[in-house]
This record gives structure tokens, C-alpha cells and sequence, in this order.
């Protein structure tokens, strides 16, 4: 599996084909995506919003938008931010992760987070946050199992959601 950067046009716009790829993972995520609210339309997920919906990623100096591609399809994406907005906050954030609905079930997951934790643990960072919906119990228990704790109940940042937050030391060995 790779991980790598959104790749980004002169005008700093994701090309066409990678906003393809993208729509439809992230269209294939009905079910995260209804929860979510992000979309007006869950059924109907169009380029040009999954295009704004990143916009705001890629433009803050502290976030990346990584690919994960296997065997050469794309099989999932992941925003991290190097630093939280709140200054009292120290770790790094997942801000989402997200599998193609075909692609579930066979790592690419667990492989994307530990490769991002691998990352933060090389660039010298000692934990990571994240903050789950609070009716995901799914991805409650994928965090989990990685071994990430609840330390915190608060609504999200931008919608007001109500969240659990969870965080995971980094220890040299993972």
C-alpha cells in the first residue's frame, strides 16, 4: 500500500481523475456519510462537493490530505493536522480516515493509521487525537482495537456533533 499526497494542479485543484476516485469512495460510504452530515444528499455525492469538502484540508498549513492506494486503485483517504486549532491541545489529529466500502474488511484501515502514527512517532510526536460521531459505533470500535482511549465527550468543532475524543500515546514500538 501507498500513502501519499493528494497530488494538486498548478491552480492547486485536484485533477479530475483523482476527484473521480474520490466521489465515488467517498459515495460508497453511504452509511458514514448520512451519520455524518457532510453531504446534503447522501444518494447524490457530487464531485465538485467532495472538492469543497477538501478545499478547506488543503488549505490549512497544518493539514494533509493523504491517498492510499493498493495495487494502484484507490482504497481509502486520510487528513491528519498537525496541530490542533485549540493551543492547549499538543497532539497531532487524525481529522478523518476513510476506507472505500469494497476495500473494508482487509487492513487497509489499520495499515493507514499506522502508518500515519508512524509518521507523527518519526516527526517526534508523542500521542494522536481523533474524535469519533458519537452514534459510530463502528468506528468507536475500529479506534479501539487499535488501541486508542476515550478521553473526552465534546461536540465537534465545526457542526457541533457530539463526539468522543480519543487519543493514543506513541510510544517507540507503536
Amino acid at each position: 500500500m501507498i500513502l501519499a499526497p493528494v497530488p494538486l494542479t498548478p491552480d492547486r485543484d485536484i485533477p479530475a481523475p483523482v476527484l473521480s476516485e474520490l466521489t465515488a469512495l467517498y459515495a460508497a460510504n453511504r452509511e458514514f456519510q448520512a451519520l455524518s452530515g457532510d453531504f446534503p444528499d447522501p444518494d447524490d455525492i457530487r464531485p465538485e462537493q467532495v472538492a469543497e469538502a477538501l478545499a478547506d484540508e488543503l488549505a490549512h498549513p497544518d493539514a494533509e490530505v493523504l491517498l492510499a492506494r493498493a495495487e494502484g486503485r484507490l482504497v481509502g483517504v486520510v487528513v491528519t493536522l498537525a496541530r490542533h486549532p485549540d493551543p492547549a491541545d499538543p497532539d497531532p489529529w487524525i481529522g478523518l480516515l476513510m476506507v472505500g466500502a469494497g476495500a473494508q474488511g482487509k487492513g487497509y484501515g489499520r495499515r493507514i493509521a499506522e502508518e500515519i502514527e508512524r509518521r507523527f512517532r518519526a516527526a517526534g510526536r508523542d500521542a494522536v487525537r481523533l474524535a469519533v460521531l458519537e452514534e459510530n459505533p463502528k468506528g468507536l470500535a475500529f479506534w479501539t482495537a487499535l488501541g486508542y482511549e476515550v478521553i473526552d465527550h465534546r461536540p465537534d468543532r465545526e457542526r457541533g456533533r457530539p463526539c468522543a475524543v480519543l487519543r493514543k500515546e506513541l510510544g517507540a514500538g507503536g
